[in-house]
C-alpha cells in the first residue's frame, strides 16, 4: 500500500519531503501536486518505474512525457531553445504550462517522443513540487494524473489512495491543485502554437 504523506501546502516539513525524495530514489512512483492538477512522477533513469506510469496511464508509444524542472538553468541542459522560446519560458516559467521541446542527449531517449525527439519540460509554481525538486536535485518525471476512462485529472489525494494505493509508493497530500491539465504550448517551430488548453492562459501566446 502507497505511503501518504500529509505535506503543508506552502510550507512543506523537510522531514517529509526527505522521506518522499528517498523513496523515488529507490525507484518509487509517487503522485504528488502541481499548480495544475496531481501528477504520477519517477525519477528520470528509472525504466521499471516510467513502465508502471505507462501501465498505470495506458500510455501509447507517442505519449510526451515532461520533466518537471525546478528553474530555468535546469530546463538549458535538457532541452533546445531557440531565442523566442528562452524569452517564452522566462516569462511564462514557473507557471502552468508544458512546453514541448527538444531533447537534448541528456534525456535518455526513453522519454523522448519516438519520432520528433522532444520532451515537454515544466517549471510548476506550486511549493510542494518545489520543494521536491529542490530536494531530489534533478528533474522529475512527470505525467498528468489522468486515469483511463476520466474525463478531468484527479485532484483528490484520498481519491488518489483509494484508486492508486496498491499501483504506486506514495501520495503527496498537499492539499488541492489548480483543478486541470497544464497548458501545453509546442515551442519546436518558428512560433509557439498552442496544442492543449489547460489552467495557463493562452492568451500570451496567440502573437508569440
Amino acid at each position: 500500500m502507497a505511503q501518504y504523506f500529509e505535506v503543508h501546502p506552502k510550507t512543506p516539513q523537510q522531514r517529509l519531503i526527505k522521506q518522499v525524495v528517498e523513496i523515488l530514489g529507490e525507484g518509487g512512483v509517487i503522485a504528488y501536486p502541481t499548480d495544475s492538477s496531481y501528477a504520477l512522477g519517477c525519477r528520470m533513469g528509472e525504466k521499471a518505474a516510467l513502465d508502471r506510469i505507462r501501465e498505470i496511464r495506458r500510455l501509447e508509444d507517442g505519449h510526451n512525457f515532461t520533466l518537471a524542472c525546478k528553474d530555468l538553468k535546469d530546463i538549458g541542459t535538457y532541452a533546445q531553445m531557440e531565442n523566442y522560446a528562452y524569452r517564452l519560458l522566462k516569462s511564462h516559467t514557473p507557471g502552468p504550462y508544458t512546453f514541448i521541446l527538444r531533447a537534448t542527449r541528456e534525456v535518455p531517449r526513453r522519454l523522448q517522443h519516438p519520432k520528433r525527439k522532444t520532451i515537454g519540460i515544466r517549471v510548476p509554481d506550486q511549493p510542494v513540487s518545489r520543494a521536491l525538486l529542490e530536494a531530489l536535485g534533478e528533474p522529475l518525471m512527470s505525467v498528468t494524473l489522468q486515469l483511463p476512462g476520466d474525463e478531468l485529472p484527479l485532484n483528490d489525494p484520498e481519491e488518489i489512495r483509494e484508486r492508486l494505493g496498491k499501483q504506486i509508493d506514495a501520495v503527496v497530500d498537499g492539499g488541492p491543485a489548480g483543478g486541470g491539465a497544464s497548458t501545453v504550448v509546442d515551442l519546436t517551430g518558428e512560433a509557439a502554437e498552442v496544442v492543449r488548453e489547460g489552467v495557463g492562459d493562452t492568451r500570451v501566446f496567440q502573437s508569440a
